[in-house]
């Protein structure tokens, strides 16, 4: 069986501190938010879906160049089910979360914070790359 999803490693820069959203899962793990890719959806179309349904933000902005993709198995109905998982960067101005049902928790993370909580390396690989883009951009435009 094969199952795809979109994320997003959403950030937001409030008071010149950027901190990243991890949301804790029913399972107790900490993630960025994500979900199944719809039929007729894009991946951009799923991420701002998700990140809405999910945390209730809705001023989301996809940062081009940065897709990171991972891949697992897990067992549904003892059966293996191979999932794809891509990640987008995004940014939002705002940080009122109105967490969905799905959902236990929320929070805003310093980098080093959020490198701390994510529950999987996966993530925490996506979370230093996305950090490291948003460092080279930052500095290119200073140039």
């Amino acid at each position: 069986m094969e199952e795809r999803s979109a994320g997003a490693v959403l950030f937001n820069d409030i008071g010149g501190a950027r901190k990243y959203l991890l949301l804790k899962y029913p399972a107790g793990h900490w993630d960025f938010p994500k979900g199944n890719v719809e039929k007729g959806e894009s991946e951009g179309q799923t991420v701002l879906r998700e990140v809405n349904e999910e945390t209730g933000l809705d001023d989301v902005k996809l940062i081009d160049g940065f897709r990171r993709r991972i891949e697992y198995f897990y067992r549904r109905e003892r059966k293996p089910v191979h999932k794809e998982v891509v990640f987008l960067l995004a940014e939002t101005k705002k940080d009122d979360v109105k967490l969905s049902f799905e959902h236990q928790a929320y929070r805003w993370f310093t980098f080093q914070e959020a490198l701390k909580n994510v529950t999987y390396n996966n993530s925490r690989r996506i979370l230093l790359q996305a950090q490291k883009y948003l460092e080279e951009t930052t500095r290119r435009m200073r140039k």
